[in-house]
């Protein structure tokens, strides 16, 4: 890869590798600006359980072998396949 571009992947871990060891102001000829958002941001949502409630989600998850966020995202997902 010609060292004067910019490097064109999807990998992360090549990205970070790739700007550890180049400096941005070298590719100000390459950039442009972008108007409208890259990423999509997950909505976060907060719900009050009882503290009984959470530590069996906690149990549940712990022998499913997730966390119990994930749990909860599957139960979620299950659900809406169901409407």
């Amino acid at each position: 890869m010609n060292s004067n571009q910019i490097l064109k992947t999807d990998s992360i871990e090549e990205l970070a590798n790739f700007w550890d060891s180049h400096d941005l102001t070298d590719f100000e000829n390459q950039l442009e600006e972008v108007r409208e958002p890259v990423f999509e941001r997950e909505a976060l949502i907060s719900i009050s359980l009882q503290p009984q409630e959470m530590a069996k989600i906690k149990e549940i998850a712990k022998a499913q072998g997730v966390s119990y966020n994930d749990l909860i995202k599957q139960w979620v997902a299950e659900k809406m396949s169901q409407v």
